[in-house]
């Protein structure tokens, strides 16, 4: 198989970490990635609503997937991974809490084995094994606010 044809065949994804564990999403649903600034509360949000920020003048939902997710590690929580509205269920800047960003890896997709949940609308799209750890192909969708 050529090369060309090989990298069509392939995904990136960003890698972050939350807590000790490594996860990643579709590069096509990143828009940037920015420093934790200062984020305004908002009184009675869901749970994992962290708060909002400005960001470029648009107020931007920060979510904490590590709220949905069970993690309970606290972490750097250094970066946020702004998703592209386009990608969001209602059209609205949201952003992920993580504690750090790693790469953007490229994966064939028959390296990524199915989700252990047989739930259709489950957060976890794959699991990818690399060098004896595994990587959890995450859904950004599943965490609007």
């Amino acid at each position: 198989m050529s090369e060309t044809a090989a990298r069509s065949r392939t995904v990136q994804l960003l890698e972050f970490e939350l807590g000790s564990e490594s996860y990643a999403v579709d590069i096509e649903h990143v828009a940037e990635i920015v420093d934790v600034n200062d984020l305004t509360v908002v009184p009675n949000s869901a749970p994992h609503v962290e708060g909002v920020m400005d960001l470029r003048g648009k107020t931007t939902t920060i979510i904490d997937p590590k709220a949905v997710f069970g993690i309970r590690d606290d972490g750097a929580r250094k970066r946020i991974v702004v998703f592209d509205r386009e990608q969001t269920a209602d059209g609205k800047p949201i952003g992920w809490i993580v504690d750090e960003v790693d790469q953007v890896v490229e994966v064939d997709p028959d390296d990524v084995e199915s989700s252990p949940v047989d739930d259709a609308d489950d957060a976890v799209r794959g699991v990818i094994k690399r060098d004896g750890d595994f990587v959890i192909w995450v859904r950004p969708t599943v965490l609007d606010a």
